[in-house]
Formats: structure tokens, sequence, C-alpha cells
């Protein structure tokens, strides 16, 4: 039976949900496949290679299923389908944080996020910077929250930030560990906020 790229990343992707990433290696992929290390490397030339594979297949399916129409609600949409992505594989962001992808499923992802903002009248340039910043403040929210799921929630920080030495920090708490509002709060403000000056 013939291996193929799908394959390799699909192991690769169950080694990711059991061990984590700093656990997956190329020669895991090969034994849990049972082929030969060189069979894997023919499909992913590096890790690196592998990792942006594996970015690419978690966004699968994120630009194809039917958007609203307001512009507005498109890229919230499209924000909210980009986190459940990245939330679905364990961890799932610090996979796509150190990529840098240029894969059919990353690009109709992208192309969707930007054409939502041009249809809301923004310029080539601002629709730009607003798809960047929604998509490098949601990846960096889910690393935050996954990076929380691995030491037990937020409980750690929430004990050094006492309110004798950071009082400022102290009084807003409380609202560090609803991920989801956060998460609400940040997407309302890029896509509705106003335009920068360059």
């Amino acid at each position: 039976m013939g291996l193929d790229r799908t394959a390799v990343v699909t192991a690769a992707l169950e080694l990711l949900d059991e061990a984590g990433l700093d656990k997956l290696t190329m020669r895991k992929v090969a034994e849990r496949l049972g082929v030969q290390l060189n069979t894997v490397y023919w499909h992913a030339s590096s890790k690196p290679r592998l990792l942006e594979l594996m970015a690419d297949a978690m966004l699968e399916g994120c630009a194809d299923a039917p958007l609203p129409e307001p512009w507005d609600e498109r890229a919230r949409t499209l924000a909210r389908r980009y986190r459940a992505a990245l939330l679905s594989r364990r961890d799932g962001a610090r996979v796509v944080a150190g990529t840098y992808v240029a894969e059919e499923h990353t690009l109709r992802f992208a192309d969707a996020m930007t054409g939502a903002f041009l249809s809301g009248g923004h310029g080539a340039a601002e629709a730009g910077w607003r798809t960047w910043s929604l998509v490098y403040f949601t990846l960096g929210l889910t690393q935050e929250e996954q990076a929380a799921q691995g030491i037990g929630g937020m409980e750690p920080l929430l004990r050094a930030a006492t309110a004798e030495r950071f009082p400022s920090l102290a009084a807003v708490m409380e609202h560090f560990g609803d991920f989801e509002h956060r998460f609400r709060h940040g997407v309302g403000l890029i896509v509705r906020g106003r335009e920068a000056s360059a």
C-alpha cells in the first residue's frame, strides 16, 4: 500500500495530540506508520516542513463553510473558526506559530479574511493589517490559553500578581482566565476599530 503526504501529516497530528509538540519527532512518525525514516522524509523534507504541513492541515475547512454576508460578521466568524482549529489540537497554536505556511488551506483562510475587510470598504493596506492583527492576536491568545492548560490553569499567575507588589495587575487579574471573553473583546476591537494612520 502506497503512503502519501496526507497519511504522514495525519500520523503526525495523532502523535501531537498524544504526546505534545516537544515529543514529536520524525522517527516517531515513521514508527507510527510502520515505515523507514527516509519514507517520511520523502513526504516532508524536515521537521519544520512537517510542522508547516500540520499547520495547514489544521486549517482545512476554515474558509469553506458558508459565511455571513456582513463583512464584520464574516471576519468574526473566520476568527472563531481559526481559534477553534488551533484549540482542536494539543499545542495547536505553538505548531502554527512556528511556521510560515504557503499552503492551500492557510492561503484560502487568509484570502477569505482579507476579503472580509476589503468588503468592509477598507483599503488594501488596512485590510492586510487588520487581517494580520486578527490572526496574530488569535494565535497569541490561543498559545497563552493552551500554555495555561498545560500548567493547570492561571493559578500560578494569580498567586504571583499580588496587590502589594503589582496593584494594577491584581485589579484586573480576575478577568485574565476568561479566554473566551478576552477573545471576543479583542476581535471586536480589531474588526470595528478606527483605521490607524500610517
